[in-house]
């Protein structure tokens, strides 16, 4: 089992940044990937981006590009998401999700074994 913890949400301005970071512990060395995807309400959980575990391949949605960077430090088993140029839009709920086998569809939470609680991000307009 392995287990994921966000960090780092908070309210913060049009235009600004905030770093997000996703810890994982347990059976870590079971995992091959790590996504960030978001929800608001009513409304289906978006995947922004992901990375793997080890090695090389980094992924993002075409709706971040640019402005979102995944990044991770093994060393400490954790997984960043840098958010830039903040907009009201990017209000939601940050999950962080890991799988085992190597993902064939990113986007899809249903191929994520493990996910983190969530936490609250607020642009406000």
């Amino acid at each position: 089992q392995v287990q994921m913890v966000e960090i780092g949400g908070g309210v913060v301005q049009a235009g600004g940044g905030l770093r997000l970071s996703c810890v994982a512990s347990g059976r870590t060395s079971a995992l091959s990937s790590v996504s960030w995807f978001r929800q608001t309400p009513g409304k289906a959980r978006e995947w922004i981006g992901g990375i793997r575990w080890t090695g090389s391949g980094l992924y993002y949605a075409d709706s971040v590009k640019g402005r979102f960077t995944v990044s991770r430090d093994n060393a400490k088993n954790t997984v960043f998401l840098q958010m830039n140029d903040l907009k009201p839009e990017d209000t939601a709920v940050y999950f962080c999700a890991a799988r085992e086998e190597y993902a064939v569809n990113w986007a899809s939470p249903t191929e994520y074994d493990y996910w983190g609680q969530g936490t609250h991000v607020t642009v406000p307009s």
